[in-house]
């Protein structure tokens, strides 16, 4: 079988866009979670779904309306934080807010609200050789971004009046974590949905934290639990029939059990 006809099976195409969007949350995530900005990335998720009625309602790809609603819904976040309203409550007020908007848009296209729980809950399965080239280049491009920023991310994440004194700017430095956050919004919307995007951007970077020692292993291991966690979620909605992209969450909870418990074996 040619590499090309592989991609004709629809679980091929499955397996391959969930470890890719695994390898590119799993980083990512550790930086949500170093920087307790979970309702954040939950804020920009939610909003997404505003993006798929709107790239619907004007015909244009939905990768391209999602990514901009998400892109602008992170940076108002960040361009109210710290004026007037706590951050919890202003994180509250946008994801829901965000959510309830996109659904009431959404109710005006009729093909779109049969098809909404793809696009709340995700849909793995219905992936196509595009979204997998979307997927991928998504994912590489969240990586490579981290990679080049990743002292002056790390150091402003640890002290943001340390990285100023030594000529990081700790603003741009969230604003690429913005812009990663709503590429793997996009990307990912397809696979995981809109409700469930933020449990893979936190769940396996919460995994990885009881086995690493050292921000770098914990950024890796929370990659390959991402993907490690796709493939397994994708192997139990096969045997069992269940949803996939809640099987993907089960199964990188999993994950999470299995490191704490491995973690308190190793301390003794």
């Amino acid at each position: 079988m040619e590499l090309a006809d592989m991609f004709d099976d629809f679980l091929v195409r499955a397996i391959f866009a969930g470890i890719g969007a695994g390898l590119g949350a799993g980083p990512l995530g550790c930086f949500i979670v170093w920087r307790r900005m979970a309702y954040f990335g939950d804020a920009t998720a939610h909003a997404a779904i505003l993006g798929v009625a709107l790239s619907l309602g004007f015909g244009v790809s939905i990768f391209i309306g999602t990514l901009g609603v998400a892109i602008a819904m992170a940076m108002i976040l960040v361009r109210f934080e710290g004026r007037g309203l706590a951050m919890d409550t202003l994180l509250g007020v946008f994801a829901h807010g965000g959510l309830a908007v996109g659904l009431v848009v959404a109710s005006f296209n009729s093909d779109l609200r049969l098809d909404l729980s793809a696009y709340l809950f995700g849909d793995i399965l219905a992936v196509g050789r595009v979204d997998l080239l979307v997927i991928w280049g998504g994912s590489l491009l969240v990586i490579g971004l981290l990679c080049w920023r990743w002292n002056a991310l790390l150091m402003s994440t640890l002290n943001v009046d340390l990285a100023a004194s030594a000529g990081a700017r700790p603003r741009l430095e969230k604003q690429i974590l913005t812009l990663c956050l709503a590429v793997v919004v996009a990307v990912s919307i397809k696979i995981l949905g809109a409700l469930l995007i933020g449990a893979m951007l936190i769940i396996p970077a919460a995994a990885a934290r009881p086995m690493a020692r050292s921000p770098e292993v914990m950024a890796l291991l929370a990659a390959v639990i991402g993907a490690g966690a796709s493939l397994l979620g994708l192997y139990g909605a096969h045997q069992f029939d269940t949803p996939a992209g809640p099987s993907i969450v089960c199964a990188a909870l999993g994950f999470v059990v299995a490191s704490s418990v491995m973690a308190r074996i190793t301390r003794g």
